[in-house]
């Protein structure tokens, strides 16, 4: 039998994988509070095989939202404090001797995994932060000349503290670059921090998300089912040169040193297309680009010292650039 076609002309197993990613925020609300945009973030990155920077302050929940992500999508997850003695080989793997066998044999590191939660990414050298490049560009890792695949699907959501910076490394330009999106965690509402509090009150462990009901609603099939048909999704000429003018507008913005480059106007036609295909539209809109543009634009630009001292933001000049270009009618 044919597969049916849903009302937006993709087929049923679009249709049934859409509502499987739907459920996903039902299902992780069950663990945590008030995260919407930030689980939103996640799945869209899911969708377009990218990887996530998620920001906020301790205690909000960020290690938590993952875990959750990975337990509704059935999916394996690995954890890394990232610390100033965290060696590259400690994420990658390394070559260990067998006494036994008198040969080296390679012990998988805990990026062999499908969610990489990357925790305080900005507390390790340099150099422990640049062994997750390959690993986020390539899908693979290499050691001792020999690379490595690793698993599909496979997404590192980094965290950083964005208020306390004694002793961190400001990730580069390049690394920031590989990060799709850039997720903001904000501090809960009044009523949702009373949520949260009433939940532990009655015996809500965060370790134990089996007991707290979150089952596995998705997985990797409807992940690759999913990205097929964003795959699908239409762009009109004018939605591609909407996108293009508002990443030359960061790059002609008095505030900035570092406007928008290609890549980003590629991640930012990309978050669009999985947005509409997620909101039940086979055809992109200029709304679902404004929708994405400070997640996925706002780690790609760099402000003046001066427009900073000013209070300029990032996601300012971006509001700014959105306000100004022309939107296709």
């Amino acid at each position: 039998m044919a597969p049916t076609t849903d009302n937006a002309g993709q087929t049923g197993d679009a249709g049934t994988a859409r509502a499987a990613l739907e459920a996903l925020r039902t299902e992780i609300a069950k663990a945590v509070v008030g995260q919407d945009p930030a689980v939103t973030g996640l799945v869209v990155a899911l969708l377009c095989r990218g990887h996530v920077l998620l920001e906020g302050v301790p205690g909000v929940a960020k290690t938590l939202l993952v875990r959750a992500l990975a337990s509704a999508l059935e999916l394996d997850t690995k954890r890394v404090q990232f610390t100033p003695d965290l060696m590259p080989s400690d994420i990658t793997g390394s070559l260990v001797y067998d006494t036994r066998t008198a040969e080296f044999s390679f012990q998988p590191g805990p990026v062999f995994t499908n969610l990489l939660l990357a925790d305080e990414i900005n507390r390790t050298p340099p150099k422990t932060q640049s062994s997750l490049l390959e690993a986020m560009e390539e899908r693979q890792v290499t050691v001792d000349g020999t690379p490595r695949p690793l698993p599909e699907p496979f997404l590192v959501a980094a965290t950083q503290n964005p208020v306390e910076y004694e002793g961190t490394y400001p990730l580069p330009e390049a690394q920031l670059d590989r990060f799709l999106l850039k997720l903001t965690v904000p501090l809960p509402s009044r009523q949702d921090e009373i949520d949260v509090l009433t939940r532990h009150a009655s015996g809500f462990d965060p370790r134990d998300l089996r007991a707290a009901g979150v089952r596995p609603v998705a997985g990797p099939a409807d992940l690759a089912a999913a990205r097929a048909a964003v795959a699908g999704t239409t762009v009109s000429p004018e939605i591609t040169a909407y996108v293009v003018d508002i990443c030359r507008a960061t790059r002609e913005s008095p505030s900035l040193t570092l406007g928008v480059s290609p890549r980003g106007a590629t991640a930012l036609l990309a978050t669009s297309r999985a947005w509409a295909w997620l909101t039940g539209r086979d055809y992109v809109i200029p709304d679902d680009v404004k929708a994405l543009a400070l997640p996925t634009l706002r780690h790609r630009i760099q402000l003046r010292p001066e427009a900073e001292m000013e209070g300029v933001t990032t996601d300012s000049v971006i509001n700014a650039v959105l306000a100004h270009v022309p939107v296709p009618r």
